[in-house]
């Protein structure tokens, strides 16, 4: 009986510690910065409200919260709330001691949680280093050593100075990368689709030499997109490592792929919501009946899923909803498009969020789901996707909140900025002699997503500079403006008694006319010197002189390849024309090419390519800078510029120009460590007529040629090696059966 009435006795008084009690009085001990009345509001403390020590317990955990106190105790009895704070001191200053680049600095504050003129707390202060290790580490400098500490300022102990000290270290550069396992593909050939780049003396100005966490991803990505692109569904890139050889900072760098088997796309077909008409999807089995038994590639469904899009928004469909759905049967895959309509809501509001410099106009210029539209997942990812391919950010994350209204959504765009200047440099020494060239890029100028390129290049008997800025997605149109000025001076005194300068200012678009047509219109003006000394010609110094020339040009491009980075099926076919507004000596120049390509295995890809030009005089002779001549890369075998019309010893150039390339890039002759690829070629061409004087044109003769190409990656750099043998010639053609090319970009 005695123990039963202990054990009421506890339960009552237990009872009544957890019974609530009525709040009159809210005091506050050991504050001096901190009002009452502010930790009243952050603690949302109320008075003659039931409080029991649970909620009390809920108040201390909201004012630590706020990370203005060290320690805080409460003390509730006779209805006061009394609660004793320890306030952390303030930052005054956050200092880093060891970095030298105000950018890393600016970086390096923006990512800590501690910021000046706000509360210290001790327990962030691992967290920051952590996170200032991270940073470096994205940077290349993986043995970054971080310490902080706090300074006293004076006798106030409410506030202090934070430092960072930082010993950055070596950057670790990546001396070798190597891919193993089951990869099916050559490895130069997924050398060329990473970022990442092994470190050679000559690339003293690329940044991809040194190990990138975030760059090792990309290169995980592009693997892993490039094998799906070519058929291989189920490809893993398994694992990547970095392992240091000798203790130093130089690293192997290892992507272990496992590529399985390709697949066959076997069966495209639609699941359509009655709701639709679904004849209005009809169009869609031109594209279901070309790619059935294909290889699988993401790319093709891609191609599908922006026709069913064009097909809704001519339509004026709303609220459709899209989804693949796809089956495997063996090494087959059978796809099916379901079309329905989904949840009828729409976006109420587009918020974006991070971008400092980019305006915002730039980016919602990108979004295809804007404000007011119906909702639709699509749409949502193809705007994510054209942020990133904008290659300004270095990430972009969407979320979809509630908007004011049960059907409508607010979409919060979260963007972070990267650097976007980039500077390359590129050497070459070959059998044609030196050249060298340098390039100064800025992809988001001024924050308006401007393109800037600024390029010199110069070789034995020629210098180029140009200076242009495109805009590619002018006035929210989806089209691309371009403008630029160029100046190039071929010097030939020496050789051929004249030297030539052209300067060239220029403006146009490019845009999407039909599905993979582009129309590309511009104008272009140009001020043509010639210089002539008395070894010269007759014929050249008749055209000695300053012109100017006012062109209208215009361009049409059909790319059904199946991608722009190393095709390995499909065409493309361009055509272009350049037509006199004002010029002192007009001419008509058009030029038509074609190239078809087919993938015959994995590593034996063959292609057809065709290329034909005419200049032709509207009043007197075609200029010399306006004459043809074949481009070395189509007829191998001779000499560039030295074949076609010569007028008293000068290769002159022609009216017309042709040449047909017949190309294999061959399976693996050589072993795979020796990294070289080879290709066979068969290469026929033609350059003939000169206006001005017939006899000097009487060169009409089809030349051709027949060899091989390698391309080595050695220590010294990219050597690329032609060995051609001539077939037919004319006499006055000056052949070339070895060449080669040592050269790089850096």
């Amino acid at each position: 009986m005695r123990n039963f009435l202990y054990i009421i006795l506890f339960y009552f008084i237990l009872l009544t510690q957890g019974q609530a009690e009525v709040l009159k009085k809210f005091e506050v001990k050991g504050n001096s910065r901190i009002s009452t009345e502010t930790l009243k509001v952050y603690g949302e403390i109320e008075l003659n409200k039931d409080y029991s020590s649970d909620d009390i317990n809920e108040i201390i955990k909201k004012l630590y919260d706020t990370k203005f106190f060290s320690n805080i105790s409460a003390n509730f009895s006779k209805n006061i709330l009394t609660i004793t704070v320890e306030e952390n001191p303030i930052i005054n200053t956050i200092i880093i001691d060891g970095e030298k680049a105000k950018k890393y600095k600016k970086a390096i504050l923006d990512i800590i949680s501690l910021k000046e003129k706000s509360a210290f707390v001790e327990s962030d202060i691992k967290k920051d280093i952590e996170l200032v290790k991270s940073f470096y580490k994205s940077l290349g400098f993986f043995a970054a050593e971080v310490e902080a500490r706090s300074q006293s300022i004076g006798q106030d102990e409410k506030r202090l100075n934070l430092i960072f000290t930082v010993n950055k270290g070596e950057k670790y550069k990546i001396s070798k990368i190597n891919f193993i396992g089951d990869k099916k593909i050559k490895f130069k050939r997924l050398r060329d689709v990473i970022a990442s780049e092994e470190s050679k003396f000559w690339k003293f100005i690329s940044k991809n030499i040194y190990l990138n966490t975030e760059r090792i991803e990309l290169d995980k990505r592009l693997l892993k997109n490039f094998y799906l692109s070519k058929g291989y569904y189920n490809v893993e890139i398994v694992s990547s490592s970095a392992e240091s050889k000798n203790k130093n900072t130089e690293i192997e760098l290892t992507y272990s792929i496992n590529a399985g088997e390709r697949f066959r796309i076997k069966k495209l077909s639609t699941d359509i919501d009655p709701v639709f008409d679904s004849s209005i999807f009809a169009d869609l089995k031109d594209e279901f009946t070309s790619f059935a038994g294909e290889f699988y590639s993401p790319f093709k469904i891609q191609k599908i899923l922006k026709k069913i899009d064009k097909i809704v928004d001519q339509n004026e469909l709303q609220f459709v909803q899209q989804s693949v759905l796809e089956t495997v049967d063996g090494n087959n895959i059978d796809i099916e498009f379901k079309i329905f309509e989904g949840p009828k809501i729409q976006i109420e509001r587009v918020n974006i969020f991070g971008n400092t410099v980019t305006s915002d106009s730039v980016i919602r210029s990108e979004l295809v789901l804007d404000e007011g539209d119906p909702y639709s997942k699509l749409k949502l990812s193809k705007s994510i996707s054209e942020l990133k391919a904008r290659n300004i950010f270095k990430s972009v994350q969407e979320k979809i909140v509630d908007g004011s209204e049960k059907d409508l959504k607010i979409l919060e765009i979260t963007v972070e900025e990267k650097p976007t200047g980039e500077i390359a440099a590129g050497a070459g020494v070959g059998t044609e002699g030196t050249s060298f060239s340098f390039t100064v890029q800025e992809n988001n100028y001024l924050g308006k997503g401007l393109m800037v390129d600024a390029t010199l290049s110069a070789s034995e008997e020629s210098l180029r500079g140009g200076l242009t800025m495109s805009n590619p997605n002018f006035n929210y149109s989806g089209n691309l403006v371009y403008g630029g000025i160029t100046s190039t001076n071929n010097d030939k005194i020496k050789s051929s008694g004249y030297e030539n300068t052209i300067t060239n200012l220029n403006i146009g678009t490019k845009f999407e006319q039909y599905e993979d047509l582009y129309f590309t219109p511009g104008l272009d003006l140009s001020f043509d010197d010639l210089k002539v000394d008395s070894t010269a010609s007759e014929n050249l110094k008749k055209q000695a002189g300053e012109f100017t020339e006012f062109n209208f040009n215009y361009g049409l491009e059909m790319d059904k390849r199946d991608r722009s980075f190393m095709p390995t099926s499909g065409s493309i076919m361009s055509f272009s024309q350049s037509l006199p507004i004002f010029s002192d000596e007009p001419s008509l120049f058009n030029r038509f090419t074609f190239s078809k390509y087919y993938g015959f295995s994995d590593d034996f890809i063959g292609a057809i390519k065709f290329y034909g030009a005419t200049i032709t005089a509207l009043d007197d002779d075609v200029r010399l800078s306006k004459r043809l001549n074949l481009p070395g890369r189509r007829l191998r075998g001779f000499e560039a510029g030295k074949i076609g019309p010569v007028d008293q010893g000068d290769y002159v150039g022609g009216n017309y120009a042709s040449a047909l390339n017949f190309e294999a890039q061959l399976p693996n002759l050589l072993p795979e460590a020796t990294q070289t690829d080879v290709a066979a070629f068969v290469d026929l061409g033609n350059l003939w007529s000169v206006d001005y004087d017939s006899s000097a044109g009487s060169s009409s003769k089809i030349r051709s040629s027949v060899g091989v190409t390698t391309q080595l990656y050695t220590p010294i750099g990219p050597v690329n090696f032609v060995l051609a043998q001539p077939i037919s010639k004319a006499d006055s053609d000056k052949t070339q059966t070895f060449k080669f090319q040592i050269g790089t970009s850096f």
